[in-house]
């Protein structure tokens, strides 16, 4: 169930600033294979940069499954001896919470499976309804278990965790308590699309303004929404800008992967955005929703009021409609 991020576009206004006004302070870069974007207003001129360089490297160092030494890698590849750190059992926890609360829709052991279908760094394989069913024995949050002792078991060898839908938004929240810690009260922190605000812009005197795309534009960009933003984090999740095209056949495959099938999901949510106290959570949210149908995204809603949710889809004529929880449509600039 690995997911790509719904870009957003960062509206912030810059405005120069003389001795007594405050100052915005900006790192910008790569990370985490995206780019980040990292905005503070204090009273003078600050620069984060090698804290935030070592956030990055921890939690890559603990999830990331492109690095082989990673912790996650090597339980991957069934090292069952290693001790996992606080951001490890931090992020098992939400997910293991986000996956009860979707009914498995939302499931990190679906690792065997991204691979399989081309969007992890493990093999690619030439599947059908036979190949699938063999992989789903290994995918099954149930299968999984964080010890007393801080090591994992696996009821099977290969099954294989992908933190990807959930580490971005870990990552974040980890940058913003970097900035809570420093006494840092108004932020935006944004990384592969996905945002934590805090307070607000006091250089412009504004909210935090962030644009969310339009799933159905190719070859550039338009936005479908813009929203204010204040001490909450928002993500999401879209098939239309990561999919691969089967070289022979032509068949386009999303990167949405059912958890409950094994297969990848052209389904009719095109787009969804979710908004939580915390970027770790909306993130899973923001997936699971990609991979279930509406109806069942709105009970979850429903039971979960301190999310807020806006979903892009089709109806069952092939037209484009919103669906948006109040508390999101009253953050939507008219």
């Amino acid at each position: 169930m690995i997911r790509t991020f719904l870009f957003l576009t960062v509206l912030i206004v810059s405005m120069s600033c003389g001795p007594d006004e405050r100052v915005k302070n900006q790192n910008l870069g790569q990370a985490l294979g995206t780019t980040y974007a990292i905005t503070y207003i204090a009273d003078e001129q600050l620069d984060y940069q090698s804290e935030i360089d070592s956030v990055f490297a921890v939690v890559n160092q603990s999830m990331s499954t492109y690095i082989p030494t990673s912790d996650i890698s090597k339980i991957n590849n069934g090292d069952s001896t290693v001790t996992v750190d606080a951001m490890f059992k931090e992020v098992f926890q939400i997910s293991k919470e986000i996956y009860q609360s979707t009914d498995g829709y939302f499931d990190p052991t679906v690792g065997i499976l991204v691979d399989a279908w081309g969007f992890g760094p493990g093999e690619q394989l030439n599947l059908d309804s036979a190949k699938v069913d063999s992989l789903l024995r290994f995918v099954g949050w149930e299968k999984v278990q964080l010890n007393p002792d801080n090591t994992i078991t696996k009821r099977y060898a290969n099954i294989r965790f992908d933190f990807n839908a959930i580490a971005k938004g870990y990552a974040i929240d980890r940058l913003g308590s970097l900035l809570d810690q420093k006494k840092i009260d108004n932020y935006l922190v944004e990384v592969g699309g996905e945002l934590l605000a805090k307070g607000t812009n006091k250089i412009s005197g504004k909210r935090w303004t962030v644009g969310i795309d339009d799933p159905q534009v190719e070859g550039g960009r338009r936005l479908k929404r813009i929203i204010f933003l204040k001490d909450r984090a928002m993500a999401s999740s879209g098939n239309y800008r990561k999919f691969r095209i089967d070289s022979v056949t032509g068949e386009k495959f999303v990167h949405t992967i059912d958890p409950k099938t094994g297969f990848t999901k052209n389904a009719k949510v095109l787009a969804t955005s979710v908004i939580a106290d915390d970027c770790a959570t909306a993130d899973g949210y923001a997936t699971a929703f990609m991979a279930m149908d509406l109806e069942r995204s709105k009970n979850i809603l429903k039971e979960q009021p301190v999310l807020e949710a806006y979903i892009i889809y089709l109806d069952d004529e092939g037209e484009t409609k919103e669906y948006m929880t109040s508390g999101f449509e009253k953050l939507v600039e008219e």
